[in-house]
């Protein structure tokens, strides 16, 4: 059996982050004397941060893949603008909106992975043009001011509540029957891959580990829903987050492509000699960054109800930063999903708890970049130990 040193060196950068967002936390809670975990402030951290972690999950593959993508800002401003423009200014519906935007969104990762993958052209250099690109298309389509109000239906895509069928008077218990449920689902799944693993004489971990796991994620989850259940439930955003995760979740562990992402991020030229189409997967990881962009600039226009210039403006930063903190090598071939939605809660949780005791926003982007160093540093530090 594995112990519990053994898994902590196997698994470090995923539970340092994961240990890190706690003491984060911890810290911020005695600091701000108990506001950081208050219902609202809980809400209001996962409706501000959304749109970064949807971004950090096309992010993720893209950086697993060996590049980045630094327009990826720019993009879900224009994005943002263009499904204002259709809404507001045409008065056409919601849907055709979401459903162009999309598009739209995909279009703009072809465009941007053709240059890198077939026209050989370092990424660094075509987002850095696209960064421009599309800042300056955003301009152009707001034609400089402000586009909305948006309809209701689209702001509560990243302001609505899910219902509460039961209707419960002081607490919300659909949300509470949801963390019920989820709770059992992952303990049964854990259960399930622990099965497996003995089943076939894998090296399994100490029960009384899976024991005490089981109980720390029943918990939080029942713990965090409690929090929701005691102000308005369940965001929407929190619904379409959790989907996403679950499905990107199972890309990079469990289907043949998200394998590929990895090998061709580790060592391209041993991919491409296995018989891997590298550019083609390359191709298909922009066009995925380009969707999830369209999605982030979708959900951050409905939250601000309006589409303005500037909009995206520096975003690229927290979510390249969310994912080399949650975990991803600088050099390609390594990260998670699960790594990166903790990291984009550590930028998140930071820029949460510095506004709330009124740090500048100038010290904040200090602090910031010196986490970003520093987990840079610790992912170069453990491959030198480690080679």
């Amino acid at each position: 059996m594995k112990t519990l040193s053994n898994l902590f060196k196997e698994n470090v950068r995923e539970y340092g982050m994961l240990i890190a967002l706690i003491v984060i936390m911890v810290y911020f809670q005695f600091a701000t004397d108990g506001t950081l975990m208050k219902p609202v402030n809980i809400t209001n951290l996962v409706l501000q941060n959304s749109y970064i972690i949807i971004m950090a999950l096309g992010m993720l593959l893209v950086i697993i893949a060996g590049w980045i993508d630094l327009s990826v800002g720019s993009v879900a401003g224009f994005i943002g603008a263009v499904a204002a423009v259709i809404m507001v200014r045409y008065h056409q519906s919601v849907g055709l909106a979401f459903v162009v935007s999309l598009l739209a969104g995909a279009l703009v990762g072809a465009f941007q992975g053709y240059w890198v993958a077939y026209v050989k052209i370092p990424a660094f250099i075509v987002t850095l043009a696209g960064m421009l690109i599309f800042k300056g298309l955003n301009l152009a389509v707001t034609k400089g001011e402000s586009v909305g109000p948006f309809p209701e239906t689209f702001q509560k895509l990243s302001s609505g509540f899910i219902p509460d069928y039961f209707h419960g008077e002081t607490l919300h218990i659909t949300t509470l029957v949801i963390g019920v449920l989820l709770s059992i689902l992952l303990v049964y799944l854990d259960l399930q891959a622990r099965n497996n693993q003995r089943k076939y004489n894998f090296e399994v971990t100490p029960f009384s580990f899976f024991i005490i796991k089981s109980i720390a994620i029943t918990a939080v989850i029942m713990g965090f829903c409690y929090l929701m259940a005691s102000y308005k439930g369940l965001p929407n955003i929190l619904v379409i987050l959790f989907i996403l995760i679950v499905f990107y979740t199972y890309v990079t562990e469990r289907m043949v492509i998200g394998r590929r992402i990895y090998a061709m991020g580790g060592n391209e030229k041993a991919a491409k000699l296995s018989g891997v189409n590298t550019a083609r997967l390359l191709f298909y990881s922009f066009v995925n960054m380009g969707i999830l962009a369209g999605l982030g600039g979708l959900v951050f226009a409905a939250r601000l109800n309006s589409a303005t210039p500037k909009a995206g403006a520096g975003m690229e930063l927290d979510v390249i930063a969310a994912v080399y903190i949650g975990g991803a090598s600088a050099s390609g071939g390594i990260g998670t999903v699960i790594g990166a939605v903790v990291g984009a809660f550590v930028i998140g949780v930071m820029n949460n708890g510095m506004s709330i005791l009124g740090i500048g926003v100038e010290w904040q982007q200090v602090i910031k970049g010196m986490v970003l160093l520093l987990a840079v540093f610790f992912d170069i530090y453990s491959k030198n130990k480690n080679p």
